[in-house]
């Protein structure tokens, strides 16, 4: 299950003196001392409106700077600073690597510009080239706190990179040394869960319990880790208790809902997937497999308007399409039925379930060839396996409009570092 715990991790700010502001005013080039004095003045303004949170007007100070010294890489680092501290990441990013490109050109260190383009990075959604620099800056930093904050955000970046065995050791690393981090857990045992490591996701299950008894996500959690494990009974207690934890968890009832509309208990199914549209209207996983349920008890009016309303959201979804054409078959549509499953089997070619109620249509319309060769297609096939409890509920958890991001994720108030 991919949905999101959000914690806070604290990102250690440090600032920078105008002393050093003004040391890297020049570049190596020989300049005038009216040109550096200058320099050093725009600078001392821009600090000072940075300081004063007057980030557009600190913008243009930096920029009258760079006017006069067009390789200082300290007025770069500032300027990608102010972008990001106004979360235009894309131009802070271009800021930073300006910066980095200037200081290694002329051999010198910024401290913390590759702290702070590997959060822009992050919040940008680069997660890859992110983790990179905080490994590259974990490497280089033996200090405890600082590892531990690093560990983390290399242990988010391979999250947020769906990097999951590659984030175990870090998280395992910033768990430890922050025990009672009920974010970092969580995050820790959906990595060891999506790695199929099912009793290291049971273990830290305990251990959260430890800390919260009454964590909704980590019964989740476990519930998921017990299917997979094939205990049936079992996942659903699970699921069972996170219900009745918090049942307004994102996904709480789509999960026990699956759960029981796998072992095909579907009158007990209906209320749940009802319940978890209830939270989320938008829960179109919950609201197709809503329309199946009442397609598998032969209730295909009430079936109808569900899978025709999640059609419109989520069209090309192969069971709406199969759903819809048994619905069209059963009340004497032969045509549309024709229509939605020959959608079904292009989409999935391997089922079943679609080619051989092509096969009957077909026969029932006199089309004995067409019938024939869906025959033959569908007795070639083995039934295909449904997917698992996590992968549909991480279906259930995706949207259009948001992309993929860590469990746990750098504060939203937190600042860059001052360069």
């Amino acid at each position: 299950m991919r949905r999101i715990p959000i914690g806070c991790m604290a990102v250690l700010l440090l600032g920078t003196s105008l002393c050093r502001a003004q040391q890297a005013a020049g570049s190596k080039s020989v300049e005038s001392k009216e040109t550096a004095a200058q320099a050093a003045a725009a600078a001392q303004q821009a600090l000072t409106l940075e300081q004063q949170a007057k980030y557009p007007a600190a913008e243009l100070a930096w920029d009258s700077v760079i006017k006069l010294q067009p390789r200082n890489a300290q007025a770069y680092a500032h300027l990608g600073l102010l972008e990001a501290r106004q979360e235009h990441y894309s131009e802070a990013i271009a800021h930073y690597r300006k910066a980095q490109a200037l200081a290694q050109a002329q051999n010198r260190v910024i401290p913390q510009l590759n702290l702070n383009l590997g959060l822009a990075l992050f919040k940008s959604g680069d997660f890859q080239d992110a983790g990179k620099l905080f490994e590259a800056e974990l490497r280089t930093h033996p200090n405890a706190a600082e590892a531990q904050k690093l560990a983390t955000l290399a242990a988010m970046s391979h999250y947020g990179a769906h990097e999951y065995g590659a984030a175990i050791p870090y998280l395992k690393d910033a768990a430890a040394a922050d025990p009672r981090n009920l974010s970092l857990l969580l995050t820790l045992a959906h990595c060891y869960l999506w790695t199929k490591q099912l009793d290291a996701t049971m273990d830290v299950y305990k251990q959260i319990l430890l800390i919260n008894p009454d964590s909704a996500a980590a019964d989740m959690i476990a519930g998921e880790a017990l299917d997979e494990k094939g205990d049936n009974a079992g996942a659903v207690q699970q699921f069972k208790a996170a219900v009745k934890a918090d049942p307004k968890e994102p996904n709480v009832h789509f999960g026990l809902a699956y759960l029981l509309w796998s072992q095909k208990r579907y009158d007990e199914a209906i209320p749940e997937f009802k319940a978890e549209l209830a939270n989320d209207p938008k829960n179109y996983q919950a609201m197709i497999y809503l329309g199946d349920t009442y397609v598998q008890q032969n209730q295909f009016a009430e079936a109808k308007p569900i899978l025709e309303s999640a059609n419109r959201s989520q069209p090309s979804n192969p069971l709406i399409y199969l759903d819809m054409g048994i619905v069209y078959m059963e009340t004497g549509d032969r045509d549309a039925a024709v229509k939605e499953l020959t959608k079904t089997v292009a989409l999935e070619p391997d089922n079943v379930n679609a080619h051989f109620r092509l096969a009957n249509l077909y026969r029932s319309m006199g089309k004995k060839d067409e019938s024939k060769a869906e025959f033959v297609k569908a007795s070639a096939l083995n039934k295909k396996r449904d997917s698992s409890l996590h992968d549909r509920i991480a279906a259930a958890n995706a949207r259009p409009d948001t992309n993929a991001a860590p469990a746990q994720k750098p504060d939203e108030a937190a600042k860059p570092d001052q360069p």
